[in-house]
């Protein structure tokens, strides 16, 4: 008779040390694009959230007769129809990163009942970043108020393609 061999069983534990391992990967790889999903929703936020907040200054300073004017809707914004010639100080209305429609909280201007002079997302989605732009601690994106206010005081990238080279430097 032939002599038999017991089977030890290595193949089938190494196969199995391997599945583990690459499932360990793959989670830590979908953890990873995950977070960077996060981190450049949050750039885009501060991007869009500052362009809308110069736009309102813009829009203040563009008033033909003092006292300044501030905006009654985004709408005032894309299309400026106070002068002889329409000025646009906002490119396109904005969409928030977060909600995916362009429906940013307006937050009033004292002294002008139904105007407005900053704005500030919907969402209630927590950040990763513990600090906005202007220093203040945030927790969900409904915290960080883009006012017109401020709007020297976040940069302006020279084209939206820099607008995440120009965030990276807001801390986190």
């Amino acid at each position: 008779m032939s002599k038999m061999r017991p089977e030890r069983g290595y193949s089938y534990l190494a196969v199995l040390f391997l599945v583990a391992l690459t499932a360990a990967g793959l989670a830590a790889l979908g953890q990873a694009w995950s977070t960077a999903a996060q981190r450049e929703r949050e750039r885009e936020l501060v991007f869009r959230g500052g362009e809308i907040a110069r736009a309102i200054a813009a829009y203040a300073q563009a008033t033909p007769n003092p006292p300044q004017q501030y905006p009654r809707s985004l709408d005032d914004l894309l299309s400026d129809h106070r002068g002889l010639r329409p000025r646009h100080h906002l490119r396109r209305a904005y969409a928030d990163p977060f909600t995916g429609e362009p429906d940013w909280e307006l937050v009033a201007e004292p002294g002008q009942p139904g105007a407005f002079g900053a704005v500030r997302s919907r969402s209630a989605h927590a950040l990763l970043r513990e600090y906005g732009p202007d220093g203040g601690q945030v927790r969900a994106a409904r915290d960080l108020l883009f006012s017109s206010r401020n709007a020297a005081t976040v940069e302006a990238p020279a084209d939206p393609a820099s607008a995440a080279s120009a965030a990276s430097g807001v801390s986190r």
